[in-house]
């Protein structure tokens, strides 16, 4: 059982090594072969780095590791040793890569180089997330600061990325703000992809007078956990009042054309509702890494 348990630990570590290296190349090659003397940048403590290695000619590598040595501190605060540890390690290896790993300029062109820039870049931190790191510290920084204005990280990090493109748009261009937010997006959209994806979960209710046959589908057919409620019928004018199991289960998005199409073979006129779920612990459901 002990040899098991350390066998998972062991697999699991090298996953998440795996990942954060994954993370750091794909985050150079965005930084390297694309936005490299392009004026255009990135959101973030990543971004403001870029912003401050035009501006004063200066490696670029240099700054990414200034800046995020305070994010480093605050994450060993804020969410614990282990996170601050392969932090640390993630962004000294993207320093490193930066630094000394030559890559070659993909294109000139403007939109290509905002639009796969942003792409390869939140790649790379969507894969350095999934191995429980990060290799920008902006989002370390919003937790902090929702905690303490008791707000959202959403919001934290929206707000210092407006003042990061109002501020290129002031020393830059305001075209080279503009491409930099096409960036930011392009990248903003595949770390949501990477991290969450294709493993989106997915939370089913299922209301039918089939309720038990669901309920066996789902434990043997799907493998995952079901949650039954008690609940009473209420449809048409003047409501029926009959008993009814209600099914609730927790699924990936990639499940959810097997589920539907299982729930059809026992009732076509099941009342399906399906809402997307944030996260989840424990149970069946196979598990993503926690987003920082």
């Amino acid at each position: 059982m002990m040899s098991s348990i350390k066998n998972t630990a062991i697999n699991s570590n090298i996953r998440s090594f795996l990942y954060v290296i994954l993370g750091i190349f794909s985050a150079a090659f965005g930084l390297k072969g694309f936005l490299a003397g392009s004026n255009f940048i990135d959101g973030g403590a990543t971004g403001i780095s870029m912003l401050i290695s035009i501006l004063s000619k200066t490696p670029l590598w240099l700054w990414i590791l200034l800046l995020n040595i305070p994010f480093i501190f605050l994450g060993y605060r804020v969410i614990g040793r282990d996170f601050a540890t392969r932090t640390a390690l993630a962004i000294t290896g993207l320093t490193l890569v930066v630094a000394f790993v030559h890559f070659p300029i993909i294109t000139q062109d403007k939109l290509l180089i905002a639009i796969f820039g942003g792409f390869f870049l939140g790649a790379g931190i969507g894969f350095s997330v999934r191995g429980s790191a990060v290799i920008d510290g902006t989002e370390v920084l919003a937790i902090f600061l929702a905690r303490r204005f008791n707000t959202t990280i959403g919001d934290i990090i929206l707000v210092i990325n407006i003042l990061i493109f109002l501020t290129a748009a002031y020393l830059l261009s305001t075209e080279a703000a503009l491409y930099s937010m096409i960036t930011y997006l392009a990248a903003s959209k595949t770390l949501d992809f990477v991290v969450e994806g294709i493993e989106e979960y997915i939370g089913v209710i299922i209301i039918s007078p089939h309720s038990e046959q669901i309920r066996l589908m789902i434990i043997q057919e799907m493998r995952r956990g079901v949650t039954l409620y008690s609940g009473k019928r209420g449809y048409g004018s003047h409501g029926h009042r009959q008993e009814i199991d209600i099914v609730y289960t927790v699924i990936t998005r990639l499940e959810l054309s097997k589920l539907k199409a299982e729930i059809d073979k026992i009732d076509t006129e099941a009342f399906v509702v399906i809402s997307s779920v944030k996260d989840v612990k424990g149970g069946l459901v196979k598990k993503r890494p926690l987003k920082h």
